[in-house]
């Protein structure tokens, strides 16, 4: 399988991945991540307490220690987008939910995340259509066990 400079199925992946790459990073909600000066793992975090979670649930969930979950919730309590208080079933655990700040920021981060960008946008409903098909293979190879 020859195209071009493409000669084998690893060149024509890397191709497609490169290509791809360039389109969605950076991501866009980099921009309000610049206006709250947070860390993308702050913006993990914001996703991931959709409910309050324990700081060792929060840990799971960001796939990351529970020393560096400590740093990240620190970060958001400083800019009061979220409150750390002991567990109602046990006081030596600690429950961290989001402010009224963290929640509206959160939905924000979220409306913005699900606006497609131009360059779909501007795609052919035929093009936008086969794009989906090819993602929703994609996504499902990527949760399948050998994927």
């Amino acid at each position: 399988m020859k195209t071009g400079n493409i000669s084998a199925k690893g060149d024509l992946a890397a191709s497609a991945w490169g290509l791809l790459v360039g389109l969605v990073y950076p991501p866009p909600f980099l921009a309000i991540a610049r206006e709250f000066d947070l860390r993308p793992s702050t913006f993990a975090a914001l996703r991931a307490l959709e409910q309050p979670r324990t700081m060792g649930e929060l840990a799971a969930v960001l796939h990351c220690d529970n020393s560096n979950v400590t740093g990240i919730v620190d970060s958001l309590e400083d800019k009061v987008l979220a409150i750390r208080k002991p567990s109602e079933d046990d006081r030596r655990i600690k429950v961290v939910e989001l402010s009224g700040q963290g929640e509206a920021l959160r939905r924000r981060l979220k409306r913005e995340v699900a606006k497609p960008p131009a360059w779909v946008k501007n795609l052919s409903e035929a093009d936008q259509e086969a794009l989906r098909e090819i993602l929703a293979r994609a996504v499902d190879a990527q949760q399948s066990p050998d994927g």
